[in-house]
């Protein structure tokens, strides 16, 4: 008996240890690949349906479909996972699926092929198939790698930098897909319907491969989560979702993550229609702007890394990103195209408060969590669950009202193009921002020790 309390002691000590860089990057890079396809699926995907044909209704719901398959799927996964475990497992097959399917989704239409017809109904219906199994692949990966990080250690710094070195990570990723971008969008040239699904057929080729190099990193780097087995081991009973919907807490930082996610999405989505329709941008801005925004969001990832942290500097910088979003939204709404350079200042912005209101927003689940691992997998779950339809139904809202008011492509007397695009990006992550600044500072971050106040890496 004493041997073994000395046991569960020692695994505790040595699962309270602060992390090494090593075994934070092998971790960082595992959701490379759902990054570079996320960011291919927010950034691309409408634009790239509405290029080949589809209505802007009929494009938003190609992606409706796979944003619904993608919540119901993370409900499935961390209810999985939260009973047996094997999160590498979870991981390794989720991406397996994603790198089959994602082609596909940016390919053509494999139902008008088979029927040897081109009617919108089969186009939607065969793009919004694709998107689902898709998304079913995303969400197993991005459950499994979220849900590690509270597994991995009990060190409340070591969790924050877990979250800032994948945010970092992501923003590499993010900036891969739009290097090759630039480059496929200046190789080819685009003059019919085939000549565009065979670049974004390379660009999904690509950045498949790119993000399974780094999925094999974290697979052979990263040891299966032993602290669960610990909990296990000792007994201790499985938490029910009735604990955690009567904690006040866990409202709070669903609401905060959820209106971080859409300030993102929602911005990554109609950012590409902003700039060449209502900037008149050249194409290759499709690649350069979001690129400004993913180096700046890297770096002050990176920067964060380096930092003491506090649950007051959270919500400190949390708010901070928040009121740069707030500026960033006003210059879109009144920027016109004839001062379009100014986006590149703009995207600076963006990407500081992204970054900013990203790690910190995600950082603040694992104070929701805290030592309550046996449960951990249906936090991030029900919040990834709310995150997707959330997201797929603001942006099908926003589609859906661009193709019933043709009207807003007018230009006003100043030259700015009124759209759908510019009020959705200048106005929708701003109002989110705010929101999710007023709802921070209700939480109580506290831990109750000194943890947080260590540098985030040795």
């Amino acid at each position: 008996m004493i041997e073994e309390i000395g046991d569960d002691s020692e695994i505790e000590r040595s699962s309270a240890k602060a992390l090494s860089r090593t075994s934070i990057f092998c971790y960082g890079v595992g959701h490379m690949l759902n990054d570079v396809t996320s960011a291919c699926w927010f950034t691309y995907l409408l634009l790239f349906l509405t290029e080949i044909g589809l209505t802007p209704r009929d494009a938003a719901t190609v992606m409706l479909s796979g944003q619904i398959a993608d919540a119901f799927a993370t409900i499935l996964a961390g209810e999985l996972l939260d009973r047996f475990g094997h999160f590498k497992f979870c991981h390794a097959a989720g991406s397996v699926l994603v790198a089959i399917s994602f082609s596909s989704v940016f390919g053509g239409c494999l139902p008008c092929k088979i029927f040897r017809a081109q009617s919108a109904a089969l186009q939607t219906i065969g793009y919004s198939f694709f998107a689902a199994i898709f998304n079913v692949g995303w969400a197993a990966t991005q459950v499994s790698h979220m849900s590690m990080v509270n597994c991995i250690t009990l060190n409340p710094t070591s969790r924050v930098v877990l979250a800032s070195c994948r945010n970092a990570c992501t923003m590499v990723a993010n900036l891969g897909l739009y290097a090759i971008a630039f480059a496929i969008f200046n190789l080819f040239s685009v003059r019919t319907s085939i000549d565009i699904e065979n670049q974004y057929r390379w660009i999904a080729y690509l950045s498949i491969l790119f993000g399974c190099c780094f999925v094999g990193i974290f697979l052979v780097g990263t040891k299966e989560p032993s602290l669960k087995q610990h909990i296990q081991s000792k007994n201790c009973q499985r938490i029910s979702w009735k604990f955690w919907f009567k904690k006040v807490l866990y409202y709070q930082v669903a609401i905060v993550y959820v209106l971080t996610r859409i300030v993102a999405n929602v911005s990554q989505a109609l950012l590409t229609f902003y700039v060449i329709n209502d900037l008149r941008m050249s194409q290759s801005s499709k690649a350069v702007v979001p690129a400004i925004i993913y180096i700046c969001s890297f770096g002050v990832s990176i920067t964060l890394q380096e930092m003491r942290w506090s649950g007051r500097r959270l919500k400190a910088f949390f708010t901070f990103g928040a009121v740069l979003w707030t500026f960033s939204g006003a210059g879109i709404l009144f920027l016109s195209s004839n001062l379009s350079s100014l986006m590149y200042l703009l995207a600076i912005s963006i990407g500081v408060a992204n970054a900013l209101m990203t790690v910190t927003g995600v950082s603040m689940q694992s104070f929701l969590v805290g030592k309550e691992l046996y449960g951990s997998a249906f936090v991030y779950a029900s919040l990834g669950f709310l995150d997707k339809v959330s997201c797929g139904l603001a942006l099908y809202v926003l589609e859906s009202y661009q193709s019933s008011s043709p009207s807003l492509g007018a230009c006003d007397a100043t030259g700015r193009r009124l759209s759908i695009s510019r009020y959705g990006l200048g106005l929708v992550p701003a109002l989110c921002a705010i929101l999710g600044v007023g709802v921070t500072y209700t939480m109580d971050l506290r831990t109750g020790s000194n943890a947080l106040l260590e540098p985030l890496l040795v």
